[in-house]
């Protein structure tokens, strides 16, 4: 499928320009690596990055979701002297991706705030179809 990522212009009520959106079509998944889609390696222990072994599941649906046109940006607490041996381990897996962001916060716990709407899915263990489900969520006081 080709791929269309070109932002559209976004305005405030005032009809002030604000940041650029992607189409409503476009999913924008940021996925860890670590324990999410291969084992969960410390990067303390940088040697066992390399031999890492892959979840096929998420192999699979990270590579459909690529295919049917999204953005797929790994989202790493792997530092940047780990990218070497990250993207050759992607790419020995097959795995299609548009970008690695590394130096995410390490400890777990997030709470993203952003101006822009974020969806969150905690995995566990297996990637499949998103299905939609109404969960509780902390919102700022109005």
């Amino acid at each position: 499928m080709e791929q269309n990522h070109e932002l559209q212009s976004s305005f405030n009520e005032k009809g002030e320009a604000l940041s650029p959106v992607l189409s409503d079509s476009v999913k924008n998944y940021m996925i860890d690596i670590d324990g999410t889609i291969c084992d969960d390696i410390p990067n303390e222990q940088p040697e066992r990055m390399e031999t890492a072994m892959v979840y096929p599941d998420a192999l699979r649906m990270l590579n459909k979701w690529y295919e049917e046109g999204h953005i797929i940006t790994f989202f790493t607490s792997r530092t940047e002297e780990h990218r070497e041996v990250t993207e050759r381990w992607l790419a020995k897996h097959g795995f299609k991706y548009h970008g690695i962001l590394f130096g995410k916060p390490r400890g777990g716990n997030y709470h993203w705030i952003d101006n822009h709407i974020v969806k969150a899915t905690r995995f566990k263990g297996k990637f499949t179809d998103l299905v939609v489900k109404t969960k509780e969520i902390e919102v700022f006081r109005s």
